[in-house]
């Protein structure tokens, strides 16, 4: 039974950010613990609204869950987190269902959009599918005015009978966002870090990606749309941060050259000083090279690009659109730009033994910056078939723990045993990069 709220002006929401102990996208707890910017809008959002809010970051106080619950009572909890996360996510929920009873619990994130069945559990009340906060805002208001099973749209509600939907989302407007609230882990900041980047904090310019590369999702959360801020709304955003590194966490942020052309002249011309880190496409970097060479001379130091395969044939499997020649143009262009790469490939669980001897020889040849690797996974919303999963529970259901991007589902071409072999060499072979890239040469941390 959800809390039927009494008294008072607001209710008491604490936001967690789960932890888990293996890489994601190349970095995961391990190597990057960046700021919980999804919760820090959710945290806005509640405190415009006149509630309390408390963000839990578990990665950073992974001790704390029972004695926060228990000790500050929330009357609701809210949960986000990606795949690899969904075992955590059940286990917190649960955890707080047998501390609190009466709290409401909420998950949402990438998983709950795009897979929400995997939280039709008893000890979880609402499941968020897309952006959260509308959702989350309808789900306060409900418990504050004792409406507990009031439907909310883009909502699954815990019912008698089961989950049961409320209905679609309404439109998504990017510029209803509030601004992310950055005070509710004013203590942690000084702990996010990307790499050497540290304090690191993230700003998002544009939400959704246009392309449509067969082993991404991320496109599918925003319905194939690309929502662009307005321009003077991010200059604001970006003026209040404090930290000298800032991610831009764009699914493709240098799409449109002109509105980044102005958005550089802007930032020069208020005084803002910054070193930059952003994801990239290679042939975004050749098409619009004159906004990036603009985001250079305003501090942009490093991009993410997503090389993915080394051939023209392997490329085209990933519905890239792209060619091996363009990487070495788009490498040259960075180079002669003063820009690192921070380069991700993937590396399909069919690979032979030539296979990754092949990726070496092209990251050597090439003396690529800083190489890091994935395991071709099947997410949810990729498109990809669950039909060869290997890593299943009892139930049938993927072992979603597994789901990290650095342990292989399928099947692989060699025993597993020696296909892990090849591919911790792999990361063994080009650690050296990693550490060159950890030592500071210059005032702003290169």
């Amino acid at each position: 039974m959800i809390l039927r709220y009494a008294g008072g002006k607001g209710v008491r929401v604490l936001l967690i950010w789960p932890d888990n102990g293996r890489d994601i996208i190349g970095w995961g707890d391990l190597g990057a613990i960046a700021e919980p910017l999804a919760l820090e809008y959710l945290a806005a959002a509640m405190d415009e609204a006149g509630h309390e809010v408390k963000l839990l970051d578990l990665r950073l106080h992974g001790s704390e869950l029972t004695s926060t619950v228990s000790e500050w009572r929330p009357h609701i909890v809210g949960v986000t987190g990606y795949s690899m996360h969904v075992p955590r996510m059940l286990e917190i929920c649960r955890t707080v269902r047998e501390e609190l009873p009466g709290c409401a619990t909420v998950v949402g994130g990438h998983h709950a959009t795009l897979s929400p069945d995997d939280f039709f559990d008893s000890a979880i009340d609402y499941v968020v599918c897309g952006e959260g906060v509308k959702p989350l805002t309808a789900i306060t208001e409900n418990i504050l005015n004792g409406r507990p099973n009031a439907p909310v749209p883009g909502t699954w509600l815990r019912s008698s009978t089961g989950h049961v939907f409320g209905g679609a989302p309404g439109y998504f407007d990017v510029e209803s966002l509030p601004r992310p609230n950055r005070s509710v882990c004013r203590k942690d900041r000084s702990e996010y870090f990307i790499d050497w980047m540290r304090p690191i904090a993230l700003l998002r310019t544009s939400v959704g990606c246009p392309y449509r590369c067969s082993f991404c999702s991320l496109w599918r959360m925003m319905d194939g749309r690309y929502h662009r801020r307005a321009i003077d709304r991010v200059v604001e955003e970006l003026e209040e941060i404090d930290e000298d590194f800032v991610f831009l966490v764009d699914d493709e942020a240098f799409i449109n050259e002109r509105r980044m052309l102005a958005l550089a002249r802007i930032i020069e011309a208020a005084g803002i000083r910054k070193n930059y880190f952003a994801y990239c496409r290679a042939d975004t970097l050749l098409r619009n090279k004159d906004a990036i060479a603009a985001w250079r001379r305003i501090g942009l130091e490093r991009l993410f690009i997503g090389f993915e395969a080394v051939t023209d044939e392997g490329l085209g499997g990933f519905s890239k659109s792209l060619s091996v020649a363009q990487i070495d143009d788009a490498l040259g262009l960075a180079g002669a730009l003063g820009i690192k790469v921070f380069s991700q490939f993937i590396v399909d669980p069919q690979f032979t033994r030539s296979d990754f001897q092949r990726l070496e020889r092209f990251i050597e040849r090439r003396r690529i910056d800083y190489p890091s690797f994935t395991i071709l996974t099947p997410l949810p919303g990729s498109g990809m078939s669950f039909d060869h999963v290997t890593e299943r529970t009892k139930a049938g259901r993927p072992r979603w723990d597994l789901f990290d991007l650095q342990n292989p589902v399928t099947p692989t071409a060699l025993p597993r045993e020696d296909f892990m072999r090849e591919y911790r060499g792999l990361q063994k072979l080009f650690s050296h990069s990693l550490k060159q890239q950890h030592t500071p040469n210059s005032q702003r941390g290169w």
